[in-house]
């Protein structure tokens, strides 16, 4: 169904710079995770990221779809297990992966960034890269994070920010940029 939904549709990918072949942290929010696997593989064909997924019920159907799509996936999340997720993407980050993250998952609330995404940078020294996925016509599911479905037939815009620079930011400050550049282009 993704493929389809991917290939049925008309796609738009704005970014600035060419993304960099070094270790990034891509930050996309959960709502708007279908098509994540698509904007990431769209500059990094083989992949070469870990996504961080819950072991929840949900987070396992996510993970076998990143899988099918090449991704590599990190059980848990900063619910459950968070110590243990932090350091196996810190490992991955420091042996040459990405990781991919959903700064407001497993379980929201929505549009709040958590701290995995900013302790990973600021650990590691790595940027941070904000995908915004945003199709012209989609359906709304009624869960706390309203994921988003595309319709066929429209037109998905794929944004990109450039690579941001957090490691000797404020947690604060942090959180609220990666909040407002993932809110950037939202209607």
């Amino acid at each position: 169904m993704i493929r389809f939904l991917y290939l049925t549709n008309k796609k738009v990918f704005h970014t600035n710079n060419p993304l960099s072949d070094e270790p990034i942290i891509y930050a996309c929010w959960h709502g708007d995770l279908m098509m994540f696997a698509h904007a990431y593989l769209r500059y990094k064909n083989p992949p070469h990221i870990k996504a961080v997924i819950s072991s929840h019920f949900d987070g396992t159907l996510i993970a076998g779809t990143l899988q099918k799509f090449g991704l590599e996936v990190i059980s848990g999340s900063t619910n459950k297990n968070a110590a243990r997720v932090l350091i196996q993407a810190i490992k991955a980050l420091r042996e040459g992966y990405s990781i991919g993250i959903t700064p407001d998952g497993p379980r929201g609330p929505r549009h709040e960034v958590a701290d995995g995404v900013i302790s990973m940078a600021q650990k590691t020294g790595k940027k941070v890269i904000l995908v915004e996925i945003r199709p012209q016509t989609y359906w709304q599911l009624s869960s706390w994070d309203k994921f988003v479905v595309p319709k066929p037939f429209g037109t998905i815009h794929f944004y990109y920010s450039d690579p941001l620079e957090i490691q000797a930011m404020d947690t604060e400050l942090a959180r609220e940029m990666i909040k407002k550049g993932l809110l950037k282009h939202e209607k």
